[in-house]
């Protein structure tokens, strides 16, 4: 499937899969200066791209495995969402769930898009719904 994106900044990268089978393309860093995360820390990190997603689909923005796991980088909202109609800058909010400031720079991997689709639901109001086995048993009501 072809995804039409316009590089907004001359020094952008273009998203890449790291392997044949990969579900992700990586997001690279667009940035003049490398940009320091303090702890707990919350950054906007631009990719200098913006995408065309087909109707019917989104681009899902997770978290690098590696740069979570060995930096404490993820997305501050964990999984981010571009809709088919958002045409401005993708934006990773890259968050510091760390206890050391880590520096990202210019063309660091700072996330993965996945291009996935979704269903739009018509949500209709109901005084009653439908009788499960669960029924209304929350959070650990599955567990051991």
């Amino acid at each position: 499937m072809k995804i039409q994106i316009k590089i907004l900044r001359s020094n952008a990268i273009l998203p890449t899969y790291g392997t044949e089978f990969a579900a992700g393309a990586d997001l690279y860093a667009c940035l003049d200066t490398s940009v320091t995360i303090v702890p707990h820390e919350t950054v906007m990190i631009p990719t200098g791209v913006a995408v065309a997603i087909p109707v019917g689909l989104a681009g899902f923005i997770h978290a690098r495995s590696g740069l979570a796991a060995k930096r404490g980088l993820a997305p501050a909202n964990k999984v981010g969402v571009v809709d088919s109609d958002y045409r401005g800058e993708v934006m990773v909010a890259l968050h510091n769930h760390g206890t050391q400031p880590q520096e990202i720079t210019h063309g660091e991997r700072v996330a993965q898009m996945v291009i996935a689709p979704y269903i739009a639901a018509i949500f209709e109001e109901s005084e009653e719904l439908p009788d499960t086995v669960r029924g209304e048993g929350g959070f650990g009501s599955t567990g051991v």
